[in-house]
């Protein structure tokens, strides 16, 4: 039976890249799971890359049909964007290993549907002043930066990630991107390669 290894962070922890870079790499061999949202497609994104980018009415009609496995709504300074995974057959443990990349919360939903024997958590973690920086960073290079949003998803990943809620959701291991992406990565990959 496979695992998903479920990625998350706070905004800006390198998550993306190290996401990419697992999918790569030959050796584990990991199926992509891409994910849903209501938001915007944000310049350099790709339908069905990083998200499938689909209206509140093609969320409802994924509840209705008790496909929606998880869902989580910010209320943003641009109105409700949702973020949610669905049962859309992406997923089938007995053919092989699945990345995932998500919140704390996302992360619960998805073990509690999935089992927690099948669901890996990797959770990387920067120090929140270069985490700052990196944000402000990638804001700049939007044809339209939204600042009040970065600074709302960045207060809301201290409270969502919080040690407290950490240790509640059984995350023991933190693997840390303060500059050093690629000893980062070296850590995780060596984590998933024993598990699979």
């Amino acid at each position: 039976m496979g695992k998903i290894f479920f990625l998350m962070g706070k905004s800006c922890s390198g998550k993306d890249t190290i996401y990419k870079k697992l999918l790569l790499d030959d050796k584990l061999n990991l199926r992509e799971v891409v994910g849903y949202t209501t938001r915007p497609i944000r310049s350099g994104e790709e339908e069905g890359k990083e998200y499938f980018f689909v209206t509140r009415e093609t969320l409802t009609a994924y509840q209705e049909a008790g496909k929606v496995i998880e869902c989580r709504d910010y209320d943003t300074v641009y109105g409700i964007w949702s973020y949610f995974t669905v049962d859309d057959g992406q997923i089938e443990l007995e053919k092989g290993n699945y990345l995932y990349i998500g919140t704390l919360d996302s992360y619960l939903q998805v073990k509690k549907y999935y089992g927690s024997e099948a669901v890996v958590p990797l959770y990387v973690e920067v120090e929140d002043g270069l985490r700052l920086e990196r944000a402000l960073a990638r804001e700049r290079k939007q044809e339209v930066p939204k600042y009040e949003e970065m600074c709302r998803r960045f207060l809301a990943d201290q409270k969502d990630f919080s040690d407290e809620n950490i240790k509640k959701a059984g995350i023991v291991m933190r693997y840390q991107n303060n500059g050093m992406l690629e000893d980062c990565y070296e850590s995780i990959f060596e984590a998933v390669w024993k598990q699979m």
